[in-house]
Protein backbone atom coordinates (compact mmCIF):
# COMPACT_ATOMS: atom_id res chain seq x y z
CA UNK A 1 0.00 0.00 0.00
CA UNK A 2 1.42 3.61 -0.89
CA UNK A 3 2.43 6.40 1.75
CA UNK A 4 -0.84 8.23 0.42
CA UNK A 5 -3.64 5.57 0.83
CA UNK A 6 -1.55 5.06 4.74
CA UNK A 7 -2.31 8.45 5.20
CA UNK A 8 -6.01 8.43 3.81
CA UNK A 9 -7.42 5.75 6.42
CA UNK A 10 -5.81 7.40 9.34
CA UNK A 11 -8.64 9.50 9.69
CA UNK A 12 -11.21 6.71 9.56
CA UNK A 13 -8.94 3.80 11.25
CA UNK A 14 -7.14 6.41 13.73
CA UNK A 15 -8.76 5.33 16.83
CA UNK A 16 -8.38 1.83 15.87
CA UNK A 17 -4.60 2.29 15.28
CA UNK A 18 -4.28 4.12 18.67
CA UNK A 19 -6.35 1.30 20.07
CA UNK A 20 -3.77 -1.11 19.02
CA UNK A 21 -0.85 1.18 20.37
CA UNK A 22 -2.30 0.89 24.05
CA UNK A 23 -2.92 -2.28 23.99
CA UNK A 24 0.59 -2.98 22.89
CA UNK A 25 1.55 -0.83 25.93
CA UNK A 26 -0.63 -2.63 28.69
CA UNK A 27 0.75 -5.58 27.70
CA UNK A 28 3.68 -4.85 28.74
CA UNK A 29 2.13 -4.83 32.15
CA UNK A 30 0.16 -8.34 31.65
CA UNK A 31 1.05 -9.97 35.00
CA UNK A 32 0.60 -7.08 37.27
CA UNK A 33 -3.34 -6.51 35.62
CA UNK A 34 -3.98 -10.40 35.68
CA UNK A 35 -2.59 -10.24 38.89
CA UNK A 36 -5.27 -6.91 39.95
CA UNK A 37 -8.01 -8.71 38.03
CA UNK A 38 -7.91 -11.76 39.85
CA UNK A 39 -6.71 -11.23 43.48
CA UNK A 40 -8.89 -7.93 44.14
CA UNK A 41 -11.98 -10.31 43.51
CA UNK A 42 -10.43 -13.18 45.88
CA UNK A 43 -9.56 -10.82 48.69
CA UNK A 44 -12.78 -9.24 48.50
CA UNK A 45 -14.98 -12.48 47.92
CA UNK A 46 -13.48 -13.84 50.93
CA UNK A 47 -13.41 -10.64 53.15
CA UNK A 48 -16.87 -9.73 52.79
CA UNK A 49 -18.56 -12.62 50.72
CA UNK A 50 -17.58 -15.03 53.01
CA UNK A 51 -16.27 -13.90 56.04
CA UNK A 52 -19.10 -11.30 56.56
CA UNK A 53 -21.47 -12.87 54.91
CA UNK A 54 -21.00 -15.89 57.37
CA UNK A 55 -21.76 -13.91 60.19
CA UNK A 56 -24.80 -12.04 58.58
CA UNK A 57 -26.12 -15.86 57.95
CA UNK A 58 -25.88 -16.84 61.53
CA UNK A 59 -27.90 -13.44 62.85
CA UNK A 60 -30.84 -13.33 60.10
CA UNK A 61 -30.63 -16.20 58.21
CA UNK A 62 -29.60 -16.92 54.76
CA UNK A 63 -32.22 -15.03 53.09
CA UNK A 64 -32.00 -12.10 55.06
CA UNK A 65 -30.50 -9.12 52.57
CA UNK A 66 -33.23 -8.22 49.68
CA UNK A 67 -34.33 -11.71 50.14
CA UNK A 68 -31.36 -13.36 48.84
CA UNK A 69 -27.42 -14.52 49.96
CA UNK A 70 -25.20 -11.54 51.07
CA UNK A 71 -22.90 -13.07 48.49
CA UNK A 72 -25.63 -12.92 46.12
CA UNK A 73 -26.78 -9.24 47.35
CA UNK A 74 -23.23 -7.70 46.96
CA UNK A 75 -22.52 -9.41 43.49
CA UNK A 76 -23.35 -7.14 41.33
CA UNK A 77 -21.19 -3.85 42.99
CA UNK A 78 -18.57 -5.67 43.54
CA UNK A 79 -19.05 -6.03 39.25
CA UNK A 80 -20.26 -2.98 38.74
CA UNK A 81 -16.94 -1.74 41.23
CA UNK A 82 -14.36 -3.62 39.01
CA UNK A 83 -15.42 -2.08 35.99
CA UNK A 84 -15.32 1.62 37.09
CA UNK A 85 -11.93 0.67 38.64
CA UNK A 86 -10.81 -0.92 35.28
CA UNK A 87 -11.88 1.95 33.61
CA UNK A 88 -11.14 4.61 35.49
CA UNK A 89 -7.35 3.46 35.89
CA UNK A 90 -6.80 3.35 32.58
CA UNK A 91 -8.37 6.53 31.03
CA UNK A 92 -6.87 8.58 33.54
CA UNK A 93 -2.97 7.17 33.29
CA UNK A 94 -3.30 7.10 30.06
CA UNK A 95 -3.79 10.27 29.70
CA UNK A 96 -1.38 12.00 31.39
CA UNK A 97 1.09 9.62 30.06
CA UNK A 98 0.26 11.54 26.77
CA UNK A 99 -0.50 14.84 27.69
CA UNK A 100 1.94 14.71 31.05
CA UNK A 101 4.82 12.31 31.27
CA UNK A 102 5.54 11.18 28.10
CA UNK A 103 3.85 13.86 26.00
CA UNK A 104 2.89 10.71 23.31
CA UNK A 105 -0.68 12.77 22.38
CA UNK A 106 1.68 15.40 20.78
CA UNK A 107 3.65 12.73 18.27
CA UNK A 108 0.68 11.35 17.21
CA UNK A 109 -1.20 14.55 16.26
CA UNK A 110 2.03 15.24 13.99
CA UNK A 111 0.68 12.54 11.85
CA UNK A 112 -2.89 12.70 10.15
CA UNK A 113 -4.09 11.70 13.78
CA UNK A 114 -6.48 14.09 15.51
CA UNK A 115 -7.39 14.51 18.77
CA UNK A 116 -10.77 12.69 18.45
CA UNK A 117 -9.13 9.81 16.86
CA UNK A 118 -6.72 9.83 19.98
CA UNK A 119 -9.28 10.19 22.39
CA UNK A 120 -11.13 7.81 21.08
CA UNK A 121 -8.65 5.17 20.98
CA UNK A 122 -7.62 5.32 24.17
CA UNK A 123 -11.22 5.10 25.37
CA UNK A 124 -11.55 2.04 23.47
CA UNK A 125 -8.61 0.44 25.39
CA UNK A 126 -10.19 1.26 28.44
CA UNK A 127 -12.85 -0.92 27.13
CA UNK A 128 -10.87 -3.76 26.56
CA UNK A 129 -9.75 -3.76 29.95
CA UNK A 130 -12.59 -3.63 31.60
CA UNK A 131 -14.45 -6.16 29.55
CA UNK A 132 -11.59 -8.49 30.07
CA UNK A 133 -11.65 -7.57 34.29
CA UNK A 134 -15.33 -7.70 34.24
CA UNK A 135 -15.05 -11.49 32.76
CA UNK A 136 -12.64 -12.31 34.72
CA UNK A 137 -14.20 -10.86 37.82
CA UNK A 138 -17.62 -12.58 37.14
CA UNK A 139 -15.94 -16.04 36.42
CA UNK A 140 -14.66 -16.06 40.11
CA UNK A 141 -18.55 -14.57 41.22
CA UNK A 142 -19.95 -17.96 39.34
CA UNK A 143 -17.32 -20.14 40.97
CA UNK A 144 -18.33 -18.70 44.42
CA UNK A 145 -21.82 -19.43 43.65
CA UNK A 146 -22.31 -15.77 43.54
CA UNK A 147 -24.00 -15.46 40.31
CA UNK A 148 -26.53 -19.02 40.38
CA UNK A 149 -29.59 -16.91 39.44
CA UNK A 150 -30.91 -17.51 36.08
CA UNK A 151 -30.01 -14.11 35.00
CA UNK A 152 -27.15 -13.45 36.51
CA UNK A 153 -25.21 -13.33 33.39
CA UNK A 154 -27.25 -9.62 32.45
CA UNK A 155 -24.90 -8.52 35.66
CA UNK A 156 -22.01 -8.17 33.23
CA UNK A 157 -23.39 -5.62 30.73
CA UNK A 158 -24.50 -3.42 33.39
CA UNK A 159 -21.40 -3.44 34.67
CA UNK A 160 -19.75 -2.90 31.74
CA UNK A 161 -21.79 -0.07 30.40
CA UNK A 162 -21.02 1.37 34.00
CA UNK A 163 -17.36 1.34 33.26
CA UNK A 164 -17.80 2.74 30.20
CA UNK A 165 -19.72 5.57 31.74
CA UNK A 166 -17.53 6.26 34.48
CA UNK A 167 -14.46 5.92 32.33
CA UNK A 168 -16.15 8.76 29.67
CA UNK A 169 -16.68 10.92 32.25
CA UNK A 170 -12.59 10.17 33.98
CA UNK A 171 -11.80 10.72 29.97
CA UNK A 172 -12.74 14.34 30.06
CA UNK A 173 -11.45 15.77 34.00
CA UNK A 174 -8.55 14.14 32.77
CA UNK A 175 -8.06 15.98 29.64
CA UNK A 176 -7.92 19.27 31.08
CA UNK A 177 -4.92 18.11 33.92
CA UNK A 178 -1.70 20.20 34.99
CA UNK A 179 -0.98 19.16 38.17
CA UNK A 180 -1.61 15.06 38.09
CA UNK A 181 -1.06 15.12 41.64
CA UNK A 182 -3.70 17.14 42.98
CA UNK A 183 -6.04 15.71 40.84
CA UNK A 184 -5.38 12.07 41.81
CA UNK A 185 -5.41 13.10 45.31
CA UNK A 186 -8.92 14.36 45.03
CA UNK A 187 -9.78 11.48 43.04
CA UNK A 188 -8.42 8.77 45.57
CA UNK A 189 -9.61 10.37 48.47
CA UNK A 190 -12.69 11.97 48.12
CA UNK A 191 -14.37 10.65 44.99
CA UNK A 192 -13.77 7.12 45.23
CA UNK A 193 -13.38 6.31 48.89
CA UNK A 194 -16.75 7.71 49.55
CA UNK A 195 -18.11 5.82 45.96
CA UNK A 196 -17.03 3.06 47.07
CA UNK A 197 -18.48 3.37 50.71
CA UNK A 198 -21.95 5.21 50.17
CA UNK A 199 -23.28 3.34 46.93
CA UNK A 200 -25.01 0.26 48.67
CA UNK A 201 -22.30 -2.10 47.95
CA UNK A 202 -22.27 -3.58 50.88
CA UNK A 203 -25.74 -3.00 52.66
CA UNK A 204 -29.06 -1.03 51.48
CA UNK A 205 -28.63 2.08 50.24
CA UNK A 206 -31.71 3.24 52.56
CA UNK A 207 -30.48 2.35 55.73
CA UNK A 208 -28.33 5.60 55.54
CA UNK A 209 -29.00 8.76 57.18
CA UNK A 210 -31.10 10.94 54.50
CA UNK A 211 -28.07 13.11 54.51
CA UNK A 212 -25.31 10.69 53.21
CA UNK A 213 -27.76 8.93 50.68
CA UNK A 214 -27.37 12.03 48.32
CA UNK A 215 -23.90 10.32 48.23
CA UNK A 216 -25.23 7.46 46.72
CA UNK A 217 -28.24 9.13 44.25
CA UNK A 218 -24.90 10.81 42.50
CA UNK A 219 -22.64 7.64 42.25
CA UNK A 220 -22.87 5.82 38.95
CA UNK A 221 -21.54 2.85 40.84
CA UNK A 222 -25.24 3.38 43.07
CA UNK A 223 -27.34 3.24 39.57
CA UNK A 224 -25.20 0.32 38.25
CA UNK A 225 -25.77 -1.71 41.29
CA UNK A 226 -29.66 -1.35 41.52
CA UNK A 227 -29.70 -2.27 38.08
CA UNK A 228 -27.71 -4.99 39.07
CA UNK A 229 -29.52 -6.38 41.74
CA UNK A 230 -33.00 -6.06 39.27
CA UNK A 231 -31.93 -7.91 36.70
CA UNK A 232 -29.88 -10.54 38.46
CA UNK A 233 -32.40 -11.54 41.21
CA UNK A 234 -35.28 -9.26 40.76
CA UNK A 235 -34.63 -6.53 43.38
CA UNK A 236 -37.76 -4.55 43.87
CA UNK A 237 -37.26 -1.55 41.94
CA UNK A 238 -40.03 0.60 39.77
CA UNK A 239 -39.94 0.67 36.18
CA UNK A 240 -39.22 4.34 36.51
CA UNK A 241 -36.61 3.98 38.91
CA UNK A 242 -34.85 1.60 35.92
CA UNK A 243 -35.18 3.95 33.66
CA UNK A 244 -33.43 6.92 35.64
CA UNK A 245 -30.80 4.69 36.62
CA UNK A 246 -30.07 3.77 32.82
CA UNK A 247 -30.87 7.74 31.95
CA UNK A 248 -28.01 8.95 34.24
CA UNK A 249 -25.28 6.10 32.91
CA UNK A 250 -26.32 7.69 29.85
CA UNK A 251 -26.26 10.48 30.41
CA UNK A 252 -22.84 10.35 31.71
CA UNK A 253 -21.49 8.43 28.78
CA UNK A 254 -22.64 10.83 26.20
CA UNK A 255 -21.35 14.02 28.17
CA UNK A 256 -18.50 12.13 29.17
CA UNK A 257 -17.03 11.64 25.65
CA UNK A 258 -18.63 15.12 24.44
CA UNK A 259 -15.96 17.04 26.94
CA UNK A 260 -13.40 14.53 26.75
CA UNK A 261 -12.80 14.51 22.87
CA UNK A 262 -13.60 18.17 22.57
CA UNK A 263 -10.51 18.54 25.11
CA UNK A 264 -8.20 16.47 23.41
CA UNK A 265 -8.89 18.64 19.92
CA UNK A 266 -8.26 21.80 21.93
CA UNK A 267 -5.02 20.72 23.70
CA UNK A 268 -3.54 19.41 21.03
CA UNK A 269 -4.85 22.25 18.47
CA UNK A 270 -2.53 24.70 20.80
Amino acid sequence: MTLLGTTRKVPKFGARYVLESQIRAMLKFFWLIAAMAILNPLLYLVSFGIGVGSLISQHIGPHGIDGVSYLTFIAPALLASSAIQSSMDETIFSTLEGFKWRKLFFGMNATPQTGNTIAGGVFLAAMVRTVIGVSVYSAILYFFGAMNSPHAYLAIPIAIFAGASFGAIMLAFASHVHNEDLFLTIIGRFLIGPMFLFSGTFYPLKSLPSALQIFGWISPLWHATELGRYATYGHQISVTMVIIHFAFLLVMLVVGLFFGFRQFSRRLAK
